[in-house]
């Protein structure tokens, strides 16, 4: 199935060379790699939006690439975008590496099928448009075991990328966990996680573990300027505080407008019980337009209201709002209520504990 490249703008992981922020990551890598005390398993976890799928395909790119018996003069986990690996791979087309994820579901996959075969191309609109399924399935987690069971090319390594584990259902994982427990030679398995205590305590006890910081404010200044140098200065400041250390989340809050979307919301959290009634159903009819506005605002909102908590007068109301809002939000989605009406509650809420 071919990948539709949509994320970071176009800075997917499978493309994108380039990671900033997880240098003693990398370094520890390319250490196991010299000193052949490379553990089969690894499980990369970490807020999202850091660079965990990065960090798996440039270390794939580098393995698959990369000549062992001239190891001391390697610095680093650099393989450029020009190597015959790295094109492999950005085409999805490497017989060495295995990517396992949530694939489109199924009317989509024909949708995109359809196109390749007319060759046509999917609009932008229709991209956004694409959905995945809610998990990755068992029957793609069992091809893992086909791809490890073929001889590689030049006896190299063969890799496989789970991206992410998270959105395995208990089926997979146990059926990924029997992988786990006796690999075959010359094989790295990287399981990338957003919350690696939610797996199940056999797959952890069987992978080494690279824990990746969020990264800090002058890494991803850095980083939007490279992706996004249209921002202008003062947003890519504000960006930075507001993303919690995610790159990805950075960006998805520039394409967004999110600093618009935060800016009115906190002027009418701070108006209290003077705020204007239009002014809020304003900001809601906005915000539940669409899927994607909703989850955005949803963020923002929890995003007030913990960075308030440590400094507001009524720091024990506003822990509670937070548990209610967790709970309207939950609620509201389990049971297909209203999101505006919801929204409504919520920041109205705010506005009496703040």
């Amino acid at each position: 199935m071919p990948e539709v490249e949509q994320q970071n703008g176009g800075f997917s992981p499978r493309v994108n060379t380039y990671l900033l922020g997880h240098e003693e990551e990398e370094k520890l890598l390319l250490n196991a790699w010299k000193n052949n005390k490379l553990h089969n398993s690894w499980l990369i976890c970490g807020i999202e939006g850091i660079g965990k799928a990065t960090l798996a395909y440039r270390f794939a790119r580098f393995l698959l690439s990369a000549d062992e018996s001239r190891k001391e003069g390697y610095t680093s986990l650099e393989a450029g975008n020009s190597s015959a690996a790295s094109k492999l791979i950005a085409n999805n087309a490497h017989p060495d590496l295995k990517v396992i994820e949530r694939d489109y579901t199924e009317t989509d996959r024909k949708k995109i099928m359809k196109a390749i075969k007319d060759g046509e191309q999917l609009s932008e609109d229709e991209l956004k448009s694409l959905k995945k399924s809610a998990f990755i399935r068992v029957d793609d987690v069992r091809t893992i075991n086909d791809f490890l069971s073929k001889k590689s090319s030049d006896d190299n390594w063969r890799v496989v990328i789970v991206d992410s584990i998270d959105e395995m259902n208990p089926a997979g994982a146990n059926a990924l966990l029997k992988t786990l427990e006796e690999p075959p030679y010359k094989t790295i398995i990287m399981l990338i996680s957003h919350n690696p205590n939610k797996l199940l305590p056999t797959i952890r006890s069987r992978c080494a573990k690279l824990n990746l910081k969020p990264l800090d404010g002058g890494v991803i200044a850095s980083l939007l300027r490279r992706y996004r140098p249209e921002l202008a200065e003062k947003n890519v400041k504000s960006l930075s505080e507001l993303c919690s250390g995610s790159i990805g989340k950075a960006i998805r809050y520039a394409d967004n407008s999110a600093l618009n979307s935060y800016d009115e919301l906190c002027k009418i959290i701070y108006a209290k019980n003077k705020f204007k009634v239009s002014e809020l159903m304003a900001f809601c009819d906005g915000a539940t337009t669409n899927e994607d506005s909703y989850e955005l605002v949803k963020e923002l909102v929890l995003k007030f209201i913990s960075e308030n908590i440590c400094s507001s007068e009524n720091a024990v109301n506003l822990a509670e709002m937070w548990e209610k809002t967790i709970k309207i939000f939950d609620e509201t989605e389990r049971l297909n209520l209203d999101k505006k009406q919801a929204l409504i509650n919520i920041i109205t809420g705010i506005c009496k504990v703040i």
